[in-house]
């Protein structure tokens, strides 16, 4: 185990006495200057095993990193170094964004959980795909996922075209593409799950994959993200939808607005999603109606509240065919990664 794994909870103390983006934005900057430097890149190195396929492609194991970490894709390598058999990044959209006002990030450290309220800030795509086209991750074996969303000014009938725009920027760096409409902190996105709604999307994407695909003389695989509060019939709306119009696979799920589990603790009120061990439950209601929909060969990423290996097993015992993490990475450190890849060995 690697040196950063033993140290990870003294340095956590420290970055749980500030306010929790800053800590954010301070682990990201001193890992990749840790994997900036050969000397301690290869103290934080690991590469459990545990070789899967996953949409089609070879995992080196079915571990991967959740978007929102790494919202602009500039530390793709050194997360990817933390043992990770897949990494995404985003979510990105096609015009810089800053996001919504801060305080936006909120811990409940009583339920290892996070409330945020970030709203898709990022830098844009063009800043977006340059990072991406620095990074080795790929070219080193590993698999990259890019997740794309629409910006906040654009009105939700025209999010179609936010979305084409990603598709067209990203297809050519990404291993797969994840197309968000499920965070809670853009005004009305979620409505883009609704039937019609979702159709509307999904053709036209599907359209342009197919031109982009001819164009590159490679198809990459489009998966959607989605929601844990969504009621049995929404699912199935979902499940039937997406085969339908060529989507390869389906992450479940994004955050939640419930604060069900979390009633009575600090910050429980904030406005936002919540993530962490609370969303474990609605998570695999939501994987195992799908798995029951679906059948028994679509692709299902299960993510929301994996902080231990054990609940790593439950989402593959759910109905999913690998796993995300995220709040269980703030909370535990990159132990998490191996003890999940671990457990499902």
């Amino acid at each position: 185990m690697s040196l950063l794994f033993n140290t990870y909870p003294l340095a956590r103390a420290a970055l749980f006495s500030m306010d929790a983006e800053a800590a954010h934005e301070l682990t990201l900057a001193s890992l990749q200057k840790a994997y900036d430097c050969r000397l301690t890149r290869g103290l934080i190195a690991s590469e459990p095993r545990k070789p899967c396929t996953l949409l089609g492609l070879p995992c080196r194991n079915p571990v991967g990193l959740a978007a929102g970490l790494d919202k602009n894709g500039a530390h793709i390598d050194a997360l990817g170094n933390l043992g990770f058999g897949f990494v995404e990044v985003g979510t990105v959209t096609p015009k810089p964004q800053p996001g919504n006002p801060k305080p936006r990030m909120f811990r409940l450290p009583r339920a290892q959980a996070l409330i945020n309220r970030l709203g898709f800030n990022n830098q844009g795509l063009d800043a977006f795909i340059a990072n991406v086209r620095k990074s080795q991750w790929r070219s080193q074996g590993g698999i990259l996922g890019l997740n794309i969303g629409k910006n906040a000014a654009t009105p939700i009938e025209q999010a179609v075209d936010d979305y084409l725009i990603g598709l067209e920027g990203v297809y050519p760096h990404a291993d797969y593409i994840t197309v968000n409409i499920s965070s809670p902190n853009t005004q009305n996105l979620r409505t883009l799950q609704g039937e019609n709604e979702l159709a509307a999307l999904l053709a036209p994407l599907a359209e342009k994959r197919k031109a982009l695909a001819d164009r590159d003389g490679r198809l990459v695989p489009i998966v959607v993200k989605i929601a844990p509060d969504l009621d049995t019939q929404q699912i199935d709306i979902i499940a039937e939808q997406l085969p339908r119009h060529g989507i390869d696979g389906v992450i479940a799920t994004n955050t939640t607005l419930s604060r069900d589990a979390v009633q009575g603790l600090p910050h429980a009120d904030e406005a936002g999603g919540l993530s962490g061990p609370p969303v474990h439950e609605l998570s695999l209601a939501v994987i195992s109606r799908l798995r029951h929909r679906l059948g028994g060969d679509y692709p299902i990423i299960g993510v929301g509240g994996v902080a231990s290996g054990k609940q790593a097993r439950e989402k593959i015992a759910a109905g999913a065919n690998a796993v995300q993490i995220y709040t269980g990475l703030i909370y535990r450190g990159p132990a998490l990664i191996e003890e999940c890849v671990r457990a499902l060995s």
